[in-house]
């Protein structure tokens, strides 16, 4: 830690002591110091709300907490503090929903299932109140180590979490709860295998545990296992067939393995029962729009905020089909939402979003990127994505990645000649070239794979802060490499339809292209690139389902996208040839021309289908789906041009690689 780090943390320490033992003034005091320092600095700002409350400064204590809701929207503590101030102030409405927001954002809080208890006790509400107060129990009943993973898992120190519950486990190695908490903490940390045999073995443990097993179907289907999933969500399903949680779940996971009359058929039997669910009929659009119903979508989508409307999802679904254009009334509706102060987190992103669109849909400029701006400063801070990070993660690829390595494992690795990867940045065009090249008879299609980052995060170690990976490379024999091309093939064998070649289209492989080499030295790879304004405006306009973290700022995007450019020189230089590049602007200029060399590259005879890529019928899930069911055009070209006076953050990241998307534009 640097000197300023401690001097930060022993003040830290002086204020909580201060709140401790009573001194409300001085712990105010010297929060405010640190916040003079970094005014987004969470503990600092908790501090001195709780320090302005204990003081009855109940206006000081509010903007204290507005602050910390705008630093850290998601942190449990803060509502449960601004639940403690609206007691206070004696609006047992208002605190009855901060104490609520408490708890979705960390349900260990037990002060907060407490309060809730009392107030719905008080407003006549005893059933509601009994589940609150047994949520209270629940958690005093805990091991005090498991409260603590809760906590420190909840409010983001997952090093911390992983710590305690993994000595905890090793004290105590059949406990369900600690188990389901480790693997939680592993699926955050995106070390999903670990997750998976976690949960299977809880599962063993505590087959009638309705938890476990949703957290088991969450695990397998982050890892794209989507029969097991489904295997589970059966199971499930049987044990009460009128359970609507247990047919939403066994819906999505039909959806999954793409039996989509199953789906429809228990999607409507929820909405029979619980007629205009928000998130039954998104989750319904979601699965028509796979399925190229985009009209039937888009009813669903409407139906879902009119029943709700602030469902931000909703909104965000109709703005990401990229064709659809929202009404007056829907734009009203959405600044009406956002005007609310109560409104949830995430659909206050999907609004922002959605507005973005809307906004530049009419040609309002500004106020596009007012709220493309307010939704990525959510999700920024939300995700707390660190550049500094990443820049070094990258430039380790090229330090440890050198021609002596790949000279050292020369005929390593296994043989198969099935893998095709699709790489790069997202909205660079990936989803267009998998669809071209899908359409060809001896090519599947399949999805963004998550195997060779899994893979990755294995190499990286246990370690909390001390990652071996890629210098580990060095060290793994023949075997180890042939045994990793091998599990690779195996395990994303449940993807494919039986053709000769498969399209793993994760973009962010090319991280990891050193990886792939050594593993699976006859896969090829395609690197999707795009104009630099054009696909880093895109990204930031793009709201994720999850990771692509860097997209949720300008400089953020624009330093990636430098780094990338980088680290793929790079590839070219240790591995010449390996990396076939396909720009997005040479496809829309000469679609039959790219198409042929594309399969020249891959050793396949060319197939008009390709170029008739629109017409071909499978379920497509990334953000493109609709456009990729359209024939060849330029609608994406340029869109960054009339947004040029507030992209000077994104220009000063790109630097000189700025310059050809300006004069292009």
């Amino acid at each position: 830690m640097t000197g300023a780090g401690n001097d930060r943390a022993a003040q830290l320490e002086q204020a909580q002591d201060a709140l401790r033992a009573g001194r409300h003034a001085q712990a105010v005091a010297l929060a405010e110091g640190l916040l003079a320092a970094d005014a987004d600095d969470t503990d600092a700002l908790y501090v001195a709300a709780v320090g302005a409350r204990y003081r009855k400064d109940y206006a000081q204590a509010e903007d204290f907490l507005r602050r910390l809701h705008a630093a850290s929207p998601e942190y449990g503590r803060a509502w449960q503090e601004s639940g403690h101030l609206a007691r206070a102030r004696g609006d047992a409405a208002a605190a009855l929903d901060a104490y609520v927001r408490a708890t979705r954002h960390n349900p260990a809080l037990a002060a907060s299932w407490r309060a809730q208890g009392e107030i719905l006790a008080a407003q006549g509400q005893p059933a509601a109140a009994r589940a609150a107060l047994a949520q209270a129990q629940r958690i005093a009943d805990l091991p005090r180590e498991l409260v603590a993973v809760t906590n420190h898992l909840h409010e983001g120190r997952l090093a911390r979490a992983e710590e305690i519950c993994r000595h905890y486990l090793r004290r105590h190695p059949r406990d369900v709860e600690g188990m389901r908490l480790l693997a939680e903490i592993g699926k955050r940390l995106g070390i999903l295998d670990d997750a998976e045999f976690l949960l299977e073995s809880a599962l063993a443990f505590a087959p009638d545990n309705v938890q476990v097993r949703l957290d088991y179907i969450d695990a397998l289907r982050r890892r794209q296992r989507f029969a097991r999933a489904r295997e589970q969500a059966e199971a499930l399903y049987r044990s009460d067939p009128g359970n609507v949680l247990f047919q939403s779940h066994l819906a999505i996971e039909s959806m999954q393995t793409g039996d989509y009359d199953r789906a429809f058929e228990l999607f409507d039997a929820v909405l029979a029962k619980v007629p205009g669910d928000p998130a039954t009929l998104t989750s319904k659009g979601h699965a028509l729009k796979t399925m190229g119903r985009q009209d039937d979508a888009i009813d669903a989508y409407r139906a879902a905020f009119a029943a709700r409307p602030d469902h931000g999802d909703a909104y965000y679904a109709l703005a990401n089909l990229k064709t659809y254009r929202f009404t007056g009334g829907e734009i009203a509706a959405m600044h009406a939402a956002l005007a609310r102060p109560g409104l949830a987190f995430m659909d206050r992103v999907h609004i922002c979003f959605a507005l973005g669109k809307a906004h530049e849909d009419r040609g309002e400029y500004a106020d596009s990127f007012r709220f493309y701006e307010q939704g990525n400063t959510l999700k920024r801070r939300q995700m707390r994505y660190d550049a500094d990070r990443m820049t070094a993660e990258l430039r380790a690829q090229a330090e440890h990645c050198t021609p002596a390595l790949f000279e050292r494992h020369r005929g390593a690795g296994h043989d198969a000649r099935d893998p095709i990867f699709i790489l790069g940045l997202p909205r660079a065009g990936s989803t267009l070239l998998e669809q071209i090249l899908a359409s060809h008879s001896q090519v599947d299609g399949t999805l963004e794979l998550p195997d060779i980052l899994a893979l990755a995060h294995r190499l990286r170690g246990r370690q909390p802060g001390a990652s071996r990976y890629p210098q580990v490379l060095h060290e793994l024999t023949a075997e180890q490499l042939a045994q990793m091309g091998r599990d690779y093939i195996v395990n994303t064998r449940i993807h494919r339809q039986g053709a000769p070649f498969f399209i793993d289209k994760m973009p962010n492989n090319f991280r990891h292209i050193g990886l792939i080499h050594l593993i699976l030295p006859n896969a090829k790879i395609i690197d999707a690139r795009r104009a630099p304004m054009d696909c880093c405006f895109s990204g930031f306009r793009q709201l994720f389902a999850e990771g692509q973290e860097f997209t949720y700022g300008l400089r953020e995007i624009g330093r990636y996208y430098a780094d990338y450019v980088a680290l793929m020189d790079h590839w070219d230089s240790v591995l010449p040839g390996k990396v076939l590049r396909v720009q997005h602007e040479d496809v829309l200029d000469d679609l039959e021309g790219q198409v042929r060399r594309m399969l020249d590259f891959l050793g396949l005879p060319f197939e008009p289908a390709c170029l008739d890529f629109h017409k071909t019928r499978r379920a497509v899930r990334t953000a493109s789906s609709e456009q990729v069911r359209r024939p060849i055009n330029r609608a994406g070209q340029g869109t960054w041009v009339p947004f040029d006076p507030w992209l000077g953050e994104l220009r000063d990241a790109l630097g000189p690689l700025a310059a050809p998307a300006r004069e292009a534009g």
